[in-house]
Formats: structure tokens, C-alpha cells, sequence
């Protein structure tokens, strides 16, 4: 069937109409594509900060700016002050190991007995250790390439974490001004959500996303206190060293979504082979590794309280979106499940139109 010259215009002007669209919205992701990661970033925390923004808007007579400002400068100083004990407890003790080494006065204390009965691994850790105790410089030599794949992969590590930090406190910063105009954008995510879903569903879907990044933010930031708490509790009874420091870097590694075994596991290590086989450090081991596993335990709890979406949907969408993309992908993920969810049970409970015949 042939279309008439009229009817062919008008389908070529909708397909150059939707090709220029499409073009342009390619060429928009291309260009913001650099920055998506850090506007998310600072989305999110200015929706988890938000509630804490009115706070301080209250008690500064309503003024935006200076209520976003302090929050930011309090927001920094939370983050930073750990960091800085942290970085700082670190340097010194690297420091110190440095020079014992270069001046000839560091010594490796003798294995304990216990160690060699360890199963699979403990005979060469033994021997390893025994022979590090007598020469250390052979063994460094020995294992050189090691120690110095080993060394370039933590000075990797913390390079990221440098940028990771700075990128953070940047978001931060961008936080402060979505904060500002928090009202203002509010509205403009309500019109755009009514655009897109159909007018009346624009607030419930926005309100929708911001009790799930909430929930899902401080759930973390909750389990993260727990696990440190129960964990340095353990580490401070039986006497680690520098426990309040590795107890800042479980908090830390729990806030990041890093599992706190990277830790513990060498510090029940540690503490056994110093300390051998008692009652106290079974006692110390089992419940050391089990507060570890504790957020396993406490995110199907704690995440999506507040939500009105299953807490299973939260939790598959924040476990898959960390998968998928990373950390980010942990707000991401149960805000999208979340939306999908409740499309798809307003679609079922849409009853469909009748037909003329009543049929």
C-alpha cells in the first residue's frame, strides 16, 4: 500500500526529527560522561545531607548558603580528621620500620612453636619466619621481586585512595550547592518525574528515590559503626596494638564496602602467633572473624527501613549495583528496583480499559 505524498513527508520529518534527538542526546552523554560519576556522587550525598541541611537552615534564620556551607565544612571534617590520624599513625610507624632496617637494629622476633602446627601453611611460614629471624637482608634478597610487586601495589592502592578522597571531597562541595537550592530542585525533579511517569505519580516517585538513597546511606553508615564497635571491642580486651587506629580502619573499610577480613584475618594471625593457643585467643579468633562477617548479617536488617518496597528489593538492587558498578551502583541499584517495582504493581493493579463492546 503506496502513502500518499503528504503522509510520507510527515513520517520523513518525525524520522529526522527523531534522529536529530537521538544525535543530540548522544552527543550530551559523550560530552557529560567525564562528570557522571561525581554528580552522581554529589546527588547522592546532597539527598543524604538534606535532612541535616534543614537543621541547620532553622538555626541561621533561613539562610541557604551559610546552612550549606556549614554542613559541607562539618561533612569534611568528619571525613578528613580520621584520615589524617590514620595517614599520620601509618607514615610514623613506616618510618620508624624504615630506619630500624637502614640502621641494621631491626629484629624479627622468633616464631612461636605454634605456628608450624597451623595446617596446610604452617611448616613454610615456620621455616620462612625462622629464616627471617637469623638473616632478614637474604630473605628480602631472596624474595625481592615479591616485596617489590608487593610494594608497588600498595603505593597503586593508596594513590587511588588519594584520588578517591579528593574526588569525594569535591562531591561534597557540589553537594553543598544542590543543598542550597534544595526546594527549587526538588520541584524541577517532581516536573520532570510527572513528564515522564504521568502526572500524580511525579511526587510518590520522587519522594520514592530519596527515602531510598536515604535508607540506603545510612544503612551503611550504620552497619559500618557496628561492625567497628564489635570488632574493636575485641581488639582493645585482648590488647592489640594500635586498636583504636585499626578499629577506625574497620569503620572505614565498612563504609567503603571492603570486607573487614582484610583486617581481622591478620590480626587473629598475628595475635595467635604472638600469643599461642589459649582459651582467650580462641575465644578472640571465632569472634573476631564472626563481628567481621557482621554486616552479612545486619544490611538484610537495616537496609530499606523507612521504604515502602520489600526489603529483599532493596537489597538485591543495592548487592547487584555494587556488582555491576561499584560502590556507586550500591544507591544506585535499589533506587532503580525500587522504581520498577512500583510501575510494575501499578500496571497490575491498573484495571484496562473496556472495549466498545463492552467485552
Amino acid at each position: 500500500m503506496s502513502l500518499s505524498p503528504a503522509t510520507s513527508k510527515g513520517l520523513l520529518d518525525v524520522l529526522i526529527r527523531a534522529g536529530l534527538v537521538v544525535a543530540l542526546a548522544v552527543l550530551c552523554y559523550r560530552i557529560f560522561h567525564p562528570f557522571l560519576n561525581l554528580m552522581l556522587w554529589s546527588m547522592i550525598l546532597g539527598v543524604t545531607l538534606y535532612p541535616l541541611h534543614k537543621i541547620v537552615r532553622g538555626k541561621v534564620r533561613n539562610r541557604d548558603w551559610l546552612a550549606a556551607t556549614l554542613v559541607v565544612l562539618l561533612s569534611i571534617a568528619v571525613v578528613l580528621i580520621p584520615v589524617y590520624f590514620l595517614a599520620s599513625s601509618l607514615a610514623t610507624s613506616a618510618g620508624a620500620a624504615a630506619e630500624a632496617v637502614r640502621s641494621g637494629t631491626f629484629e624479627v622476633p622468633p616464631p612461636p612453636d605454634s605456628v608450624a602446627q597451623w595446617p596446610v601453611i604452617g611448616s613454610q611460614v615456620h621455616a620462612l619466619w625462622t629464616q627471617a629471624e637469623t638473616d632478614l637482608a637474604v630473605v628480602m634478597r631472596d624474595h625481592s621481586a615479591e616485596l617489590k610487586g608487593f610494594g608497588l601495589a600498595v603505593l597503586s592502592k593508596i594513590a587511588a585512595a588519594g584520588v578517591g578522597l579528593l574526588l569525594f571531597m569535591f562531591a561534597l562541595c557540589l553537594a553543598g550547592i544542590f543543598m542550597a537550592y534544595g526546594e527549587s530542585g526538588n520541584k524541577a525533579a517532581i516536573a520532570s518525574f510527572e513528564r515522564i511517569f504521568g502526572p500524580g505519580r511525579g511526587p510518590h516517585i520522587a519522594e520514592l528515590c530519596t527515602r531510598t538513597i536515604r535508607a540506603v546511606a545510612q544503612g551503611v553508615i550504620g552497619i559500618a559503626f557496628i561492625q567497628a564497635f564489635l570488632v574493636g571491642i575485641a581488639f582493645i580486651a585482648i590488647g592489640v596494638p594500635g586498636a583504636g587506629l585499626l578499629t577506625l580502619a574497620i569503620l572505614l573499610l565498612g563504609i567503603a564496602q571492603l570486607p573487614a577480613a582484610i583486617l581481622t584475618i591478620p590480626v587473629i594471625i598475628i595475635v595467635l602467633s604472638s600469643q599461642g593457643l589459649t582459651t582467650a585467643t580462641i575465644v578472640f579468633a571465632v569472634y573476631t572473624f564472626i563481628a567481621g562477617l557482621a554486616d552479612n548479617v545486619l544490611k538484610p536488617l537495616m537496609l530499606g527501613r523507612g521504604v515502602d518496597v520489600p526489603m529483599p528489593v532493596i537489597l538485591i538492587g543495592a548487592l547487584g549495583g555494587m556488582v555491576t558498578a561499584g560502590v556507586i551502583g550500591l544507591f544506585i541499584g535499589p533506587v532503580i528496583l525500587a522504581i520498577a517495582y512500583e510501575l510494575y504493581w501499578q500496571w497490575v493493579e491498573t484495571e484496562p480499559p473496556e472495549s466498545a463492546d463492552g467485552v
